[in-house]
């Protein structure tokens, strides 16, 4: 990786006011600031790659499995960085690290606040399929969903950052893969170049009989991405003993947070009548005792074999961050988007 200069000012996106219906650039306002200088225990950063993902919408709502963000507060955002001054034992000038830097192109944290990554190429790929979406797809398929061969596995957002690896995964463990999303294209992709048996195109019509169709008998494992209208026809094709695996629900961020979600009618009883289980989860609740690492190893494997292809929407420059996040909640990504910041 090549390395790049230090700047004399610091970058930095904080949110001008909170939506109230859809993100839009207004709700973001750029400022600058002198680059901070870390203390003993601390290293300095620059970021490389900021990683976009749909709940960063979600936390703007209220709490999540992390606290709400306010009006005036910088961005919250994950991303990879490189290391420019470190007086941290462990991390020296030009390693790679993970961490929660914020919007920001440089950031001051301790080591303890940071995960050192290895070399990988491209490196991109840290934040994608060796990352946290790799990792919620393998952990949130094969730890919560039990999946098994045979299965009927739906998942929606198929085209995108997680889902697109769920359904390679579940391919690979023997599965009927159908893939939701959105237009002729992005269900094209999923058939024709990453192996999902079928494809519904939420755009073409209702959901409820193209989900019945494309499932050809009935779903054993729905990994959900969506919520909303989504969530509700596929649990009214699920199979007795069925496993829903609520991952996000992108359906329901981008809103007016003052409404209430609609409810999804008869639940209670179609969960009875089919056995059927629903567990929500964040990756991290599966990272100890090692497992992170041997999920790792086992994705690079299957990427490494050509069983796994990963799906990468990068954008250029740090000034483009809220343009990118607006895009990606309305669906404009193929894969995971990165912003590429220097």
């Amino acid at each position: 990786m090549d390395r790049i200069a230090m700047a004399d000012t610091n970058r930095q996106f904080v949110i001008a006011e909170l939506p109230k219906g859809k993100l839009g650039p207004e709700h973001f306002r750029m400022i600058e600031s002198g680059v901070p200088s870390p203390s003993d225990g601390q290293v300095l950063v620059r970021v490389r790659y900021f990683a976009l993902d749909a709940a960063m919408r979600a936390w703007m709502l209220g709490p999540t499995y992390r606290a709400a963000l306010t009006a005036g507060q910088m961005m919250a955002g994950t991303a990879l960085a490189e290391v420019v001054h470190s007086k941290a034992a462990g991390l020296v000038v030009g390693d790679l690290v993970f961490g929660e830097t914020g919007w920001q192109e440089y950031s001051v944290l301790s080591a303890q606040q940071l995960t050192k990554l290895p070399q990988a190429d491209p490196v991109t790929y840290l934040l994608n399929v060796y990352g946290t979406a790799g990792l919620t797809a393998y952990f949130g398929l094969l730890e919560v969903g039990k999946v098994e061969n045979g299965d009927t596995v739906i998942v929606s957002a198929a085209a995108g950052a997680v889902g697109s690896i769920v359904g390679q995964i579940a391919k690979i463990k023997g599965c009927r893969v159908v893939g939701i999303a959105g237009g002729k294209a992005k269900c094209d992709m999923l058939t024709v170049d990453l192996g999902f048996d079928a494809a519904v195109d939420y755009k073409a019509g209702p959901l409820f009989p193209a989900v019945q169709a494309a499932s050809n008998g009935g779903v054993d494992v729905y990994f959900d991405n969506v919520g909303g209208d989504f969530f509700e026809a596929v649990l009214f094709n699920m199979k007795q003993g069925g496993r829903l695996v609520a991952c996000g629900a992108v359906s329901a961020y981008d809103t007016d947070p003052s409404k209430a979600p609609q409810a999804v009618r008869g639940v209670p009883a179609w969960f009875t009548a089919r056995r059927l289980t629903l567990r929500g989860f964040i990756v991290s609740d599966f990272y100890a005792g090692g497992a992170r690492e041997r999920a790792i190893a086992e994705l690079r494997g299957w990427v490494e074999s050509g069983q796994l292809k990963v799906r990468e929407d990068i954008v250029d420059g740090f000034e483009n961050l809220p343009a990118a996040l607006i895009g990606l909640l309305a669906g404009n990504n193929i894969g995971k988007r990165l912003v590429r910041a220097a």
